[in-house]
């Protein structure tokens, strides 16, 4: 219904994601063709793995928690918003260094209710941003010390100077400002030229930026009106795996793209960078 938050686990060979209205984690084994699928209580909206484990750091609108796959356990270990009941996160990813990000909204999308929390190796929370619409994209690109994100009801992508060894941010910049007719910004990913892939809800469409100039560089449709992250994976990190949503569409809707809902792939043309896994329990160096 809300497919999002794909995650190309690169040690496993696994694409990762999450149906947010359903509640369900989808684990899809590439070489042997296989998918889980795990049945959860609450709004799911982000997964990582877990470095060198057999855990997924999960962000459910109950709260963050870890969840062994093999045995089925999980536990809540915070829930920075536990105090806001109309508030649930959305997309949510690690940087570099294996620190978890994630940002929430008001159920209703109404402007200004949700934030974005940090979450350190050794699972401390720390409010990043407030006053956030609907949080969404997040990238890092390294070579230029920045953090990229999106808040959804902006139309727009902003950077922020990015210290790697504390995490903290810095400066803030409009990079990108995205044309309502081309569906409003959601997801996204960075490929090797440090070049932003984003998906359109409600554009049909996943598109590519310099955030260096703010031009549009590609427009690829897909077969889904809303189109709601994108990741790249596969052994070459040539393959641009893109997820979409079913809901709120009309029967006829659903009947003009019946492939809504779906997980699409993509051969870009370039390669992407590998999505980062949560390295939990790790020191941090001096600076952190």
């Amino acid at each position: 219904m809300l497919g999002e938050g794909p995650v190309w686990d690169s040690s496993s060979k696994e694409l990762v994601w999450v149906d947010i209205e359903r509640c369900k984690l989808h684990i899809y084994h590439f070489p042997s063709g296989t998918k889980s699928d795990f049945q959860f209580d609450s709004l799911l909206s982000a997964v990582v793995p877990v470095d060198n484990s057999n855990l997924y750091l999960l962000a459910f609108q109950k709260g963050l928690a870890l969840f062994n796959r093999g045995t089925g356990e999980f536990h809540y270990f915070d829930n920075p918003e536990k105090d806001i009941p109309t508030n649930r996160f959305n997309d949510g990813k690690c940087d570099p260094q294996g620190r978890f990000w994630i940002g929430s909204m008001d159920c209703g999308a109404a402007p200004g209710k949700g934030s974005l929390y940090r979450v350190d190796w050794n699972q401390k929370v720390t409010k990043m941003l407030s006053g956030v619409g609907v949080s969404n994209g997040l990238a890092w690109d390294e070579s230029k010390s920045k953090m990229y994100y999106i808040d959804t009801l902006t139309y727009q992508v902003v950077s922020f100077d990015f210290d790697a060894a504390s995490g903290s941010i810095g400066r803030q910049q409009s990079v990108i400002a995205v044309p309502k007719s081309h569906g409003a910004p959601d997801g996204m990913c960075i490929d090797e030229e440090a070049m932003l892939w984003i998906a359109h809800w409600g554009g049909a469409n996943v598109s590519r930026w310099d955030p260096r100039n703010g031009k549009l560089l590609e427009k690829i449709p897909v077969p889904a009106p809303y189109v709601t992250s994108c990741c790249f994976g596969n052994d070459q990190l040539d393959t641009l795996y893109i997820t979409s949503a079913r809901t709120g569409l009309s029967d006829a809707e659903v009947t003009a793209y019946p492939h809504s809902g779906s997980v699409f792939s993509l051969k870009p043309g370039v390669k992407g960078k590998q999505s980062i896994n949560f390295k939990i329990n790790q020191q941090q160096d001096s600076n952190g």
